[in-house]
């Protein structure tokens, strides 16, 4: 265990500042801390105050899981950080910090892309990955259906969605009820309540001509609301735990159905599922339930693992390393549109001399 790489991860896409460290596919530390509540009375991320809350976060929670984790800063292998997508002010905090580490540590420094990081964080809990692996990431940002068969190389997106991302639909639909932000964790635990036939509402882009892998929830969205408003101009009471029960239903009927159909029609028998709406408890059991129907195992990391934090960062530097491929150059740019195609942001000059990269960097601090 000792020989496998030890490497400390920082995110910060969102509002949740996480700061991993695993060593190979052991998980040591997974210290979180959220801005969730400043943002809550606005009803959504406010970028500006996102980066701030980073910046006053970020040492603190370095040293914590340090700390937990009962190691040196010096006995790390590497430094990786989440250069996008993402928020962009937000990105630029972690990976600012991480180049700081670095370059202080004297380090290789890895630029990893966040949804590939939401796949690779499942090896801390089931083990290394199987290649391919077919990934369903569902959260507030992205709806994506990916196929890794290496996911520190090789990422290819199946489908995804055109236009609300699913947890954005969540959130935007507690909204309308009333419910407060953030709105996955309300409408799972009111829907557990309702009746998910109650109402037919639709399932975007389900037809026979539609795109077999991508998703649509706007349309949903507007059916939603638009009910609700009826029944309100109506004088009548809204059946809230219906509603909730019957709009995630909608939702998780569409992402289950499209992921096993993308495992079948790819030969591939493992499905996962991250992202923050993955710790949505309907989504589990109906994935579950069609998985083992089509004969294929379904792998879901631990709800903690699912919404962003450090470890999954982690994670996918430790198999960086452990693949042997190339550090980042301290120069660095956070990308707030990194396509998934890029799970991570080799060098320029694509060398594991981090002595050399740390130099070339010193040339460009110190014209």
């Amino acid at each position: 265990m000792a020989d496998e790489p030890l490497v400390l991860g920082i995110e910060t896409s969102c509002d949740e500042t996480g700061v991993g460290i695993v060593r190979g596919t052991t998980l040591l530390a997974d210290a979180v801390a959220s801005s969730v509540d400043t943002h809550a009375r606005f009803g959504g991320v406010v970028p500006e105050i996102a980066s701030r809350a980073h910046l006053e976060a970020m040492v603190p929670t370095i040293e914590r899981a340090l700390k937990t984790a009962g190691i040196s800063a010096r006995d790390l292998d590497g430094i990786a950080v989440t250069a996008g997508p993402g928020l962009a002010g937000a990105l630029l905090v972690g990976v600012s910090a991480a180049k700081a580490y670095a370059y202080a540590l004297n380090k290789p420094l890895y630029g990893v892309n966040h949804l590939a990081s939401h796949i690779c964080v499942d090896q801390l809990e089931h083990g290394p990955l199987p290649e391919p692996t077919m990934a369903l990431l569902v959260s507030g940002g992205h709806s994506s259906l990916l196929l890794a068969p290496d996911i520190t190389a090789d990422v290819r997106p199946m489908g995804a969605t055109i236009d609300d991302a699913a947890g954005e639909a969540f959130d935007k639909i507690a909204r309308v009820l009333d419910l407060g932000f953030p709105g996955g964790p309300v409408i799972d635990r009111l829907a557990k309540e309702g009746d998910p036939t109650a109402i037919a509402f639709p399932r975007g882009l389900s037809g026979s001509r539609d795109p077999a892998y991508d998703f649509s929830f706007s349309g949903l969205k507007t059916a939603v609301a638009r009910w609700i408003e009826a029944k309100r101009n109506a004088g009548e009471e809204v059946p809230v735990r219906d509603v909730a029960a019957s709009f995630q239903e909608a939702v998780v009927d569409v992402l289950t159905r499209k992921a096993v159909r993308a495992c079948k029609d790819e030969g591939v028998d493992h499905l996962m599922i991250g992202g923050g709406v993955a710790a949505n408890s309907r989504l589990r059991a109906l994935a579950q339930e069609r998985c083992e129907k089509a004969g294929i195992r379904l792998r879901v990391p631990r709800p903690g693992l699912c919404t962003d934090n450090g470890a999954m960062v982690a994670a996918l530097g430790a198999e960086m390393v452990a693949r042997n491929r190339p550090a980042s150059d301290l120069d660095l740019s956070a990308d707030s549109s990194l396509p998934v195609t890029d799970p991570h942001v080799p060098g320029a000059g694509h060398t594991h001399d981090h002595d050399h990269v740390h130099e070339v960097s010193k040339e460009n601090l110190y014209p």
